[in-house]
């Protein structure tokens, strides 16, 4: 009686046990977060971000002592790296992915997914595998690596905290979409001269200079009399913000090597005091012939947007709308009219 007693006993206590077991399993089952820990709470210690997708494209952001930039030193567009540490800070677990699609999705995190490698002090902390969206793409299937705990083998359902959205946007691995659009950013003390000159009605070139703010201006070559001096103010407040529309998506590379060698309908040349100049060529973005319904010519341009050829040799897309005010001297100046051959191209 007594050994049936002790057996009882010995095998309620296991059972008390194994119960403890998976009530502890099932708590830590429902902290996902915690225990896989993708996110990161001090975000102010991140000092590199790595992004890769599996077509080999890489970019590489590093925090420095002038804020962050591309890992050649390259301006990158604020709002793009305070997304991605917002992100790092305020990932969150969403759910589990079904036991049914597991091994589906742990192959396409291993054939297909983006990694994130996270630095913090220097040191690689975290990867992030960011695989497909969830169905209701309000989050995402994602797996970690961590140098403290390893590397996962459960791919779990991960978002944003208060974000109906997906994670992967804000980790692009496009490098175009990192850079900053900003091309001149200057104040008119910091101007020595300005050249513009048109290839397709040459009496439109001219030329800004100053020395301690005694301005000079020519048309052609041609001095031109100074008669607003507000006037020549305003137009060299305009290079405070100048940007592009966007990276070029469009033109292969045959085709940017046949824009190159083609002649500009304009340049501009800012030269700065202390010697730096920013140079832009500027070309036609072709499209489909229009009747121009003013002046009844045919135009066989896009109105809106031209191509720019940066001095890296980068092509970017620029409005008409940013750059008239800054290449249309007629604009601003007592010009020549005479001196024109056409009327401009764009209207003001």
């Amino acid at each position: 009686m007594k050994k049936k007693l002790i057996i009882l006993g010995v095998s309620l206590v296991a059972i008390i046990a194994l119960v403890y077991l998976v009530i502890n399993l099932n708590a830590k089952k429902g902290n996902s977060t915690e225990l896989f820990g993708f996110n990161i709470e001090d975000t102010a210690s991140v000092d590199r971000i790595v992004i890769k997708d599996q077509q080999l494209n890489v970019v590489e952001v590093i925090r420095g002592e002038n804020g962050w930039t591309l890992k050649d030193g390259g301006c990158i567009i604020p709002e793009n790296i305070n997304n991605a540490l917002y992100v790092m800070k305020n990932i969150e677990f969403k759910g589990y992915v079904a036991e049914a699609s597991r091994k589906l999705h742990i192959k396409l995190l291993a054939t297909s997914a983006k990694t994130v490698d996270i630095y913090q002090d220097g040191d690689l902390v975290k990867t992030w595998y960011i695989g497909t969206s969830t169905p209701d793409h309000y989050g995402q299937v994602m797996l970690l690596e961590s140098v403290k705990d390893g590397k996962s083998d459960l791919p779990v359902l991960m978002k944003v905290k208060g974000v109906n959205g997906i994670v992967e946007p804000n980790f692009s691995s496009d490098k175009l979409r990192w850079g900053c659009t900003n091309l001149i950013n200057l104040d008119t003390r910091e101007i020595k001269s300005v050249e513009v000159k048109n290839y397709e009605d040459p009496g439109r070139s001219f030329t800004v200079s100053h020395d301690h703010f005694k301005f000079k201006i020519t048309q052609a070559g041609n001095p031109v009399p100074i008669k607003d001096t507000m006037a020549v103010l305003r137009y060299m407040s305009a290079y405070k913000k100048v940007n592009y529309e966007m990276a070029n998506y469009v033109l292969n590379d045959k085709q940017i090597d046949s824009l190159k060698k083609s002649t500009p309908f304009a340049t501009l040349k800012v030269t700065q005091t202390n010697g730096k100049y920013t140079f832009l060529k500027m070309h036609r973005l072709l499209g489909a012939e229009d009747i121009d319904a003013e002046f009844g010519e045919v135009i066989n341009h896009d109105v809106n947007s031209f191509w720019c050829v940066l001095q890296n040799g980068s092509v970017v897309k620029c409005q008409y709308f940013v750059f008239d005010p800054l290449i249309r001297g007629d604009i601003h100046f007592a010009f020549d009219q005479s001196l024109f051959k056409k009327r401009p191209t764009t209207v003001e």
